[in-house]
């Protein structure tokens, strides 16, 4: 069943999918970004509105996917074109956004600005999850939340601003209201036991984890 309110919005990183893609997304609605279309076909998914300058949209895309509707902008903008689609999902009703390919890829600013945009829709109140397939992220603001992580796998707090309280539980190495510096790697590579609880008293963080890894374990 079609969710009217869960997005998947196709960017332009690296995606390789698995289960935990497809869970992810089951049953979302579809926007593409630029180049994010190439994602497409491999998921098996047709977006009902295809965005951006189409500038980075690799050669017969466009013919292949000619039927999708389009939103064409200008290169000359002032935001991305994921950020455009991002937008045009909660036009459309979006309150859960799944961001397919939010890493990697050739432009190291898009990757690092979709992470620190997911942090700012948080704030505004809407469900974030990025995936790659082999990376997923979650923003961690004030308040508390659980990631169900296979255990043994790798995972890390990354900090936008000093944090205050920060506690794990169901880590490998846990943290009771710790005081964590902006930059510090204090909370890099972590190992999940299983599912994962993090609680925030003040800051603003992303949870990286990397479900696929148990370099750590």
């Amino acid at each position: 069943m079609i969710s009217n309110s869960t997005f998947a919005v196709l960017l332009g990183g690296t995606l390789e999918i698995d289960d935990r893609v497809l869970e992810l997304m089951q049953g979302a609605r579809v926007i593409a970004a630029d180049g994010g279309m190439r994602h497409a076909q491999a998921l098996g998914v047709l977006p009902e509105v295809w965005v951006g300058d189409f500038d980075s949209t690799p050669d017969g895309l466009s013919e292949f996917h000619a039927a999708t509707p389009r939103m064409p902008f200008p290169a000359e903008k002032n935001f991305t074109d994921g950020e455009l689609a991002i937008e045009e999902a909660i036009e459309r009703g979006a309150t859960r956004l799944v961001l397919i390919g939010s890493f990697g890829g050739e432009r190291t600013d898009h990757s690092l600005s979709h992470l620190l945009l997911a942090v700012t829709l948080a704030e505004r109140g809407f469900e974030v999850v990025l995936t790659s397939g082999q990376e997923e992220a979650v923003p961690l603001l004030p308040g508390s939340r659980e990631l169900e992580l296979p255990a043994g796998s790798l995972f890390s707090v990354v900090a936008f601003t000093d944090l205050a309280g920060l506690s794990l539980t169901g880590a490998k190495y846990p943290l009771d209201q710790a005081d964590i510096a902006f930059g510090a790697s204090r909370t890099i590579s972590n190992v999940a036991e299983g599912p994962v609880t993090a609680s925030l008293g003040a800051g603003r963080a992303l949870i990286i984890a990397r479900p696929h890894d148990f370099s750590g374990a």
